[in-house]
């Protein structure tokens, strides 16, 4: 298993992240459900109140000054133990977050594909391609129809 503060960890798998956000839905751990529920829920009403960029401003605000405390906090403690811990951040400044040029390709991949089908997909409709499924305009998975071509 690898290190968690090792620079190049790279992120949780998909299946462990649907795990854990199963274990906040069905709250089989009641604090971080908790705290989860009560932060989405003042995001929502934030939202409601006031505009989007207010509502990023005043998180991005409230998490500064999280770490810009516990930073403090932390230098206070090793100026009094004195101790040469180091930045209390260093192993997320270390790590590197810059997206290689192969994931950024695969990326534009998918939003090519995923633009191509519903280009497609529009012109179909609009244009009344076939007149069922203009007047039913049900939705298809792109993944599954970018191969398939009508005959």
């Amino acid at each position: 298993m690898e290190d968690s503060s090792s620079p190049n960890h790279s992120s949780s798998s998909p299946r462990e992240l649907f795990q854990a956000a199963l274990h906040l839905v069905y709250w089989r751990e009641p604090r971080k459900s908790l705290a989860a529920f009560i932060s989405s829920l003042m995001v929502l009403v934030a939202m409601a109140t006031l505009s989007v960029i207010s509502v990023v401003s005043y998180l991005l605000l409230a998490c500064l000054c999280v770490t810009i405390t516990f930073r403090v906090y932390k230098s206070v403690i090793q100026a009094v133990q004195k101790s040469h811990e180091g930045h209390p951040f260093r192993s997320q400044l270390d790590r590197d977050i810059s997206v290689s040029p192969e994931s950024a390709r695969q990326l534009a991949e998918r939003c090519r594909n995923r633009l191509n089908w519903l280009s497609v997909q529009t012109r179909r409709l609009l244009l009344v391609e076939d007149l069922v499924d203009s007047l039913k305009v049900r939705g298809q998975d792109p993944v599954q129809s970018v191969g398939r071509t009508r005959s």
